[in-house]
């Protein structure tokens, strides 16, 4: 025999046992068509659409899920690509510290997509389907609730139409037919308002998840994109320095015996030439001409322009001829040009750690 759960009384375990048996009975006779069953064709769409919508939900929290481990994995492969970088990436190669930043900063924005996606899809999707499981319950309760007014309609049906009319039967069969039509009534009523309230409210979920979605890549896309760009960059001045350190040894004019290829800067203070030089079309008029750093050069005077190999300068004409060094050229970066169009940060800078363009 079954043991009997705390708080279930005999009577009350005995009154579930022939409640499951009447209803049983109830629907083998409206199958066979012995008994007529009350239909709502109405509320039947209504829990269609609800089947639909718990399916259709449950197959996007599947989806963003699956979408979101794949965002993982990207995610450490990027780390680990990046982090090879970092690793095999030699201290005196140019841009050695912004590698080391950008790989810090890329790992950065895959954790804040990845956190955030969760935040703003996965978790706002598993808050809408968690209310999915009480309203089936609800449902299922429903369709035994009918089976019980059912059943209560034709029993009080039948002791009506016996020949021997017997008061007291009629009325207590009439008292458990209303109370199972009320039962049933109430739960009816409350789904009625659920349902279609419940089907509406998709389309806002959809809207929101996949603007959440869009947003989300759309930013982290524009930001990575931005990062890829600087290791580019990065990568670009890294070769130009490893031409130039191929080329240096023939563009060593210091003329010195002691084995090092950077060239020393000329004095200052020797009379004075003034540089011929092409013009270029793009350049603002009063340019001369371009060069190319092949050397680092570290300004020791205010009036001198720091240099890193592989920069571009834009040669100027001294406003007084007679202040102009032998070897040395005026000039402003070609980077501060393109950012600003104007040639104020304009300096000093020596001849020989150059080549012309």
């Amino acid at each position: 025999m079954a043991e009997i759960g705390k708080g279930v009384s005999p009577g009350k375990l005995a009154s579930n046992v022939q409640k499951r048996i009447t209803r049983a009975q109830e629907k083998v006779l409206q199958k066979l068509g012995k008994a007529d069953e009350t239909k709502d064709t109405a509320f039947e769409e209504e829990v269609a659409n609800f089947n639909k919508q718990l399916a259709d939900g449950t197959k996007l929290q599947r989806d963003l899920k699956a979408y979101l481990v794949a965002v993982k994995t990207m995610h450490e492969c990027s780390k680990r690509l990046h982090d090879c970088l970092a690793d095999i990436y030699d201290p005196e190669w140019f841009g050695k510290e912004e590698v080391n930043s950008l790989v810090e900063n890329t790992d950065h924005l895959w954790q804040e997509f990845h956190q955030e996606l969760l935040d703003n899809a996965v978790v706002t999707m598993d808050t809408y389907l968690a209310q999915f499981p009480d309203i089936k319950a609800r449902i299922a309760k429903r369709e035994r609730k009918l089976v019980d007014f059912d059943s209560a309609r034709h029993h009080f049906a039948s002791i009506q139409k016996a020949k021997k009319k017997d008061e007291a039967k009629i009325a207590k069969a009439e008292e458990e037919l209303g109370r199972a039509q009320k039962v049933f009534e109430e739960i009816n009523y409350e789904l009625q308002e659920e349902l279609p309230t419940l089907w509406n409210s998709r389309v806002g979920l959809y809207v929101n998840t996949f603007q959440s979605v869009a947003g989300l890549e759309e930013k982290f896309h524009t930001d990575m994109g931005k990062l890829n760009q600087n290791l580019s960059d990065i990568m670009t001045k890294l070769d130009e320095q490893r031409q130039v350190n191929e080329t240096a040894p023939n563009h060593n004019l210091s003329g010195s015996d002691s084995g090092s290829d950077i060239p020393k800067s000329p004095p200052k203070n020797e009379t004075p030439t003034v540089t011929n030089g092409s013009s270029d079309a793009e350049l603002p008029p009063s340019v001369l001409f371009k060069v190319k750093a092949i050397h680092d050069y570290g300004a020791t005077d205010n009036d001198e322009l720091d240099l890193k190999a592989g920069d571009i300068v834009l040669v100027l004409p001294f406003a007084n001829p007679d202040e102009q060094d032998d070897g040395w050229l005026m000039g402003v970066k070609e980077s501060h040009w393109l950012q600003n169009k104007n040639l104020l940060a304009k300096g000093v800078f020596p001849e020989n750690f150059t080549q012309k363009l």
